[in-house]
């Protein structure tokens, strides 16, 4: 799927600089992508990016030092610069992209006001669509950070063409610093949409038998509203060597997790059908990057990659099967990528999902906040009680 990505304030690019990082690795050229932030030094601390794709916006009003957590200024300076930002989209070329997706922090102020913003425009201009890879704070980052983020996502699910969100509270160790937990969980985020984009790609072993391309991402996540992803990885037993350096999967997975799999990582006793199947499950059943009730997904998709031999199409059906009577909608897509491998992966998006805890403590959040702070625009707080509450009647 060939992708445009616009980073969107730190933690955006941040995200951004990681998947550009990926797609040079595994010798791709499916993504595009350019960092937009207040914030110079943020955008000199970028290692992959070029220079000429990080945008400073704000200037005259900033002087280059960001917003703090005021989302208020990060969406009017992105309104006020638009144009800026669109230029630069422009110089990049925009190709044969099938996709824009925005990545942004919701609980800061550039990336969390000005997202919005930016997904309207790009509406409006091109045909292609919109989505957002949001990164919702965890609660020990304050309550300012929640209440940014109820407020951006209230208006991103009306403006983007889907919201995929992933959870910082749900994938930080007890224990764990929110600094020193960052760049584990950029990790975590960039290996499952690393390989959930790179769908349909020709690899070194060809196209797969069930291929999913960009048009089944698209009918997937047509339905708009908040979306969440699985995924699980299984070591192949008496594989065929393979060099590191040149497998494709394998470094998506990264040396470190390669080095920390666990025993039930392994694919065990099992034919290859019951195999994918038990993949598939535990990639749907454990831990999502929003956390949410799987039974009010409308949509899913699930895409297995790994070593030819391992890609069992009866499995893969099973697999699909399964998800379909587990789910509210009845549309479930599905295929494989075949790649030179140690390993079996299984990526499982669920789209437009109707039931998410977290998003309903946000919400929750944000009108305690309203009660108590003096700061805070009453007339925005109502727009967003109306705009969110529908999404989990």
């Amino acid at each position: 799927m060939k992708v445009f990505f616009i980073g969107f304030g730190q933690a955006g690019g941040k995200i951004v600089d990681r998947f550009i990082e990926f797609d040079n690795r595994t010798n791709g050229s499916s993504f595009r992508a350019i960092a937009v932030n207040t914030a110079r030094t943020d955008l000199m601390g970028l290692q992959h990016l070029n220079f000429e794709d990080r945008v400073l916006i704000g200037q005259t009003s900033v002087k280059g030092h960001g917003v703090g957590t005021d989302n208020d200024t990060g969406a009017q300076i992105t309104f006020d610069e638009i144009d800026i930002i669109m230029n630069a989209i422009d110089r990049k070329g925009i190709g044969d992209t099938e996709a824009f997706i925005i990545v942004s922090g919701l609980g800061g102020g550039t990336g969390s006001g000005g997202s919005p913003v930016l997904a309207r425009h790009l509406k409006k201009i091109y045909k292609e669509p919109v989505y957002v890879l949001g990164i919702l704070p965890a609660p020990e980052e304050g309550r300012l950070y929640s209440y940014n983020a109820a407020r951006s996502l209230a208006t991103l699910v009306k403006e983007a063409d889907n919201v995929i969100l992933f959870d910082n509270s749900a994938w930080k160790n007890e224990g764990e610093s929110i600094k020193g937990a960052f760049d584990r969980l950029n990790d975590e985020i960039v290996r499952r949409f690393g390989l959930l984009f790179r769908a349909g790609e020709i690899g070194q072993l060809g196209i797969g038998e069930m291929v999913v391309d960009s048009s089944e991402i698209i009918n997937t996540l047509r339905g708009g509203g908040i979306s969440s992803v699985g995924y699980a990885i299984s070591e192949v037993i008496n594989s065929a060597p393979v060099e590191k350096d040149r497998s494709f999967f394998d470094r998506i997975i990264g040396r470190k997790q390669i080095e920390e799999r666990r025993p039930e990582d392994k694919l065990l006793g099992e034919d290859k059908t019951s195999r994918i199947l038990s993949l598939v499950r535990r990639a749907m059943l454990g831990r999502l990057t929003l956390p949410c009730e799987y039974t009010t997904t409308s949509r899913a998709l699930v895409l297995v990659a790994g070593p030819p031999d391992d890609l069992d199409r009866k499995g893969i059906e099973k697999a699909k099967s399964w998800v379909e009577e587990n789910i509210a909608g009845v549309e479930v897509r599905g295929g494989d990528y075949p790649a030179q491998s140690r390993y079996v992966a299984a990526v499982v998006l669920l789209a437009s999902i109707a039931d998410a805890p977290r998003v309903t403590n946000l919400l929750e959040i944000a009108k305690e906040t309203k009660a108590t702070s003096e700061r805070i625009d009453e007339e925005n707080v109502l727009k967003l009680d109306e705009s969110i509450e529908p999404l989990f009647e």
